[in-house]
This record gives structure tokens, sequence and C-alpha cells, in this order.
């Protein structure tokens, strides 16, 4: 290639269309059916159907139900790393990012049907023997997508005390914050689960953020 000159990627042929908007297919279904029926309780046939094809589709892409899991937790984390970079953008002291970051951790009390699959997909890798291999990889993830958030929110985030078995605690507090504001909603509102959340991250990050 003559020096100077920029290299350009070859656009996506059909067949690459139509494999990418397959999985993009699948995905919806997935996160849908999951949600739906539960973790281990989804048929990896009803995911094919929803989306429109066969179970042979389904293992052109993924090679098992959890693979496919983990594929939603990727995209999960890519949505969540984004919107953290978007909401972060631009801020000068590290005061308002953590009072953006802390707002954002609130938030998330009302993406229940995601919190939710998470926990019961780490309550079945608990439960079953043979799955301590996933639940590894499914840890080693986790701790990607909290990596990806903390580069997300810049460095200044590391020098206020926000530290890894800190945000492995507020993780568990959301969880059980969600389980227990959907089970007796009437018992706590989404926006008081989100108060006490936001006081949670206040006491366990050490520093009051007005």
């Amino acid at each position: 290639m003559p020096v100077g000159t920029t290299a350009h990627l070859a656009p996506p042929n059909k067949h690459q269309l139509k494999t990418e908007e397959m999985r993009r297919k699948l995905l919806r279904s997935a996160r849908k059916i999951f949600t739906r029926d539960g973790f281990e309780a989804a048929r990896i046939e009803d995911i094919a159907a929803d989306a429109g094809h066969t179970r042979g589709a389904f293992y052109a892409h993924f090679s098992s139900k959890a693979d496919l899991f983990f594929a939603l937790l990727e995209q999960q984390a890519t949505l969540y790393t984004q919107k953290l970079r978007d909401l972060l953008e631009g801020c000068e002291s590290p005061e308002h990012k953590l009072r953006l970051l802390r707002d954002f951790y609130a938030g998330l009390i009302a993406d229940r049907n995601w919190a939710l699959l998470a926990l019961e997909f780490k309550l079945f890798a608990i439960r079953h023997p043979r799955m301590r291999g996933m639940q590894a990889k499914f840890a080693e993830v986790y701790r990607r997508v909290r990596m990806s958030a903390a580069m997300s929110a810049g460095h200044e985030l590391l020098e206020t005390g926000v530290k890894w078995p800190t945000k492995v605690a507020l993780n568990g507090v959301l969880a059980g914050m969600v389980v227990e504001q959907a089970f007796d909603p009437n018992g706590i509102s989404k926006e008081e689960a989100a108060s006490i959340l936001s006081r949670i991250f206040d006491c366990l990050v050490g520093e009051r953020v007005e």
C-alpha cells in the first residue's frame, strides 16, 4: 500500500449482514424468553422460534444457553459503559463525576428485569457443581464490566475511595434491593429504593455527595 494512503475496511456483504441480523434477533429473543421463563426454564427451541429461526440456526451462533447469556451480558456491559461515558463526558471535577455515578447507580433499580436475570444465573451457577467453570467465567466477565465502568468514570473516581470490594458490595446491595422491591412493591416503591441506594452509595464510598 502506498505511503500516505488510508486503508478502508470493505463494507459487509449480504451474508455477513444476514448473519449479524440473525444474531441480533437471537439476542433480543433470548432477553425476552429469559425474562419471561427464567434462565433455567428457558428452552433453546423457544428462543430460536421467537427469533424466527430453527434450533440449528441457534447453534450456528452460540454453543449453549449459557454462551448466549454471556453474549447478553457483554451487550449489557457495552450499553452501561456507553451510558456512563455519555453521562460523564465534560465533567470537570471528581466530585461532579462521583455525584453523577451515584445517580446512575441508584437509577439501576428501574432495570429490574436485567438485575433479576443476572441474579438468577448466579444462583443457578452456585447450585450446580457442573457449572463451576461457567461460574468463574461469569465472575470474570462481571469484573470486566466493573473495570469498564471505572474506566468510563475516569481515574479521578479511583482517588475518591471507590475501591473494588466497595464496587462488589454496591452490586450486591443493588441486587438485594431489586429483589425486595419486585417482591413487595407496596412495601417499598422504586423511588424509595433509589433513595436508599443513594444513601448506601454515600456510606460505602465514604464521602457524602451533595
